[in-house]
């Protein structure tokens, strides 16, 4: 035991002294050692790491476990699937410097590597070369690690302020509700959040409400309308109108109206006259399936209602309809469930990506990461595989193969229809001259005559 004590602290000793960072992990995923220069890279964060879990997602701020989950390697590292690949470390500025870095695997494990030494570079790479700038394409097949450097990017560009892990993407649709959420976020008008189920609309109310300063954070408070008996809606808003329930904090708090859509007409007047009446107290965010203003426009909606919750409108759009985004929205599920248990994925197959991608996601961003929820649990290897989706995704995936076979095209069939309804058109244009019409159609009279009876168009 005592030689073992000395020959540890002369390995120590000796990764002290080498000007690369490196650092082990236990077969946990725990820091266990740091040499001189990882803690001279990370600063006074290192003080704290010892015996915290790296996991492989992105933990927002720069805490124990941010700093760890920066610095976390590929899940197939720990089972010793590769050696060499990059890292991160959160500065003191908060900033991410990512290094190249080797990776060996310290003795064999049952299930993967007892632990794992990290060699990291010494010379930052270049963010630029990593990661593409939020708004930017995607490369069309994007390795797991690379999203993960993605969503990395775009938390430690978004959301400081604002959790919308769910507006994570490249796509029109998600850029521009990015936009209207800091838009709304800084200041206090209604907000009318529209989407079908599923896309994250209560998620993007909530983010709004808290994007406000610590100090100036008041009380959120919910109603669910779909839910809900209508007198209790309105007492409750007409409490908060009267001054009552939020007291100092009304003005940063923020009534949260979900399924406005499917209030009662009785309830919508009263409501609309109150929010009306005079400046409300505070903040009111709302959400519905659809734009108010159409609906009152159809006589679905009282129009007053209408026109004071739809002061500005964030448009969530169905996943099918931001299909492009859905690499990073998955690996994003799946590094929130890395953070909460012990398990650690690198991420998906790129055959998996594409069978996700063939599914039309009736329930939105909540199918999405109920499939990969699912999946996670099922997998056995460092990534999923199409063999650990869902049931219910290969019987989708097959009946959609049924479909495009019975819509495939027969060739000669088609070009037959074609030829039909030329010869249609040109025999109307020549008023049913036949010489005339094979003139423009550019054949003989004979030629036309032979085609018009083998497509049925005359009898012999």
């Amino acid at each position: 035991m005592a030689n073992r004590g000395v020959h540890a602290a002369e390995l120590a000793k000796l990764l002290n002294a080498i000007a690369q960072p490196i650092y082990v992990l236990d077969a946990a995923g725990r820091l266990v050692f740091l040499n001189k220069a990882c803690r001279e890279l990370l600063g006074s964060a290192a003080e704290n790491l010892l015996g915290v879990r790296c996991s492989y997602c992105t933990v927002a701020g720069q805490s124990a476990e941010a700093v760890a989950a920066a610095m976390c390697p590929p899940p197939a590292a720990m089972a010793g699937l590769q050696t060499t690949g990059t890292v991160s470390f959160l500065a003191p500025d908060g900033e991410l410097r990512r290094r190249s870095a080797r990776f060996v695997a310290l003795g064999d494990g049952a299930e993967g590597c007892c632990a794992l030494m990290v060699m990291a570079g010494n010379e930052d790479l270049s963010d630029d070369a990593q990661v593409p700038p939020t708004g930017h394409c995607l490369l069309e097949e994007p390795g797991s690690e690379q999203l993960h450097r993605l969503i990395q990017e775009f938390r430690r560009q978004q959301s400081k302020r604002y959790q919308i892990d769910h507006l994570v993407g490249q796509s029109v649709a998600a850029r521009r509700a990015r936009r209207q959420v800091e838009l709304a976020a800084g200041n206090r008008c209604s907000v009318l959040i529209v989407g079908p189920p599923g896309s994250g609309r209560r998620h993007t109310a909530t983010a709004i409400h808290y994007a406000a300063d610590a100090d100036l954070l008041g009380t959120l408070v919910p109603l669910d309308c779909a839910v809900l008996p209508p007198d209790l809606v309105q007492s409750t808003v007409k409490v908060i109108a009267s001054g009552g329930g939020l007291g100092e904090t009304a003005a940063h708090s923020t009534l949260l109206l979900c399924e406005v859509d499917q209030l009662a007409e009785a309830a919508q007047s009263e409501l609309g006259a109150m929010l009306s009446a005079k400046p409300f107290p505070a903040r009111v965010i709302s959400t519905a399936t659809e734009p108010l203003m159409e609906m009152a426009r159809r006589g679905r909606f009282r129009l007053e209602l209408a026109a004071a919750l739809s002061t500005l409108v964030i448009e969530l759009p169905p996943l099918v309809e931001r299909l492009e985004d859905l690499p990073l929205l998955a690996q994003s599920f799946l590094e929130q469930l890395n953070a909460r248990g012990t398990k650690q994925l690198g991420g998906f197959t790129q055959e998996t990506l594409d069978q996700l991608a063939t599914h039309r996601w009736p329930g939105n961003l909540d199918e999405l990461a109920q499939v990969v929820e699912e999946a996670y649990h099922r997998a056995v290897g460092p990534n999923i595989t199409v063999a650990d989706l869902p049931p219910r995704i290969h019987h989708a995936a097959a009946s959609l193969k049924v479909r495009k076979s019975e819509e495939s095209i027969v060739l000669d069939k088609f070009l037959a229809q074609v030829e039909r309804e030329l010869i249609r058109r040109a025999t109307a244009a020549a008023k049913g001259n036949k010489a005339k019409a094979a003139r423009l159609l550019g054949m003989s009279r004979a030629r036309l005559y032979r085609r018009m009876i083998q497509l049925g168009l005359i009898d012999k």
